[in-house]
């Protein structure tokens, strides 16, 4: 149930709240009621719901992240500019880290050193 700590305030122990939080989930019952049965102010109850429930999302985030570490290279097949390889433009790269942005600009006719040095970047 709870004790009391050396200031005089109730205290409940992590089995009593994540008990308490199980029995809101369950299918037609009220937050309300769990919280007369246990004696908790319904919105003591209420705050420890959500933070289950955050810390569940937290999770299921994590674990999707720890799933896919590393996001696949995807190749994207790029067709000719009209007007022939000589009105080709630079081939211009950006990128954008918090407040700082570099564009970075290289010739199209050296696209495959511009590829090898992305791939060194991002790798």
């Amino acid at each position: 149930m709870h004790s009391i700590n050396r200031s005089g305030r109730r205290w409940h122990a992590k089995a009593f709240k994540e008990e308490a939080v199980a029995a809101c989930r369950k299918p037609g019952v009220s937050l309300a009621s769990v919280a007369l049965e246990r004696q908790v102010n319904a919105n003591l109850l209420r705050r420890w719901v959500k933070a289950a429930e955050a810390k569940g999302a937290a999770a299921r985030i994590i674990d999707a992240v720890r799933a896919d570490p590393e996001p696949a290279f995807v190749p994207v097949k790029i067709s000719a500019p009209k007007g022939g390889a000589d009105k080709e433009g630079p081939i211009r790269v950006r990128i954008r880290k918090g407040a700082s942005r570099i564009t970075i600009e290289w010739p199209a006719s050296a696209g495959s050193s511009c590829a090898l040095w992305l791939r060194e970047l991002l790798g």
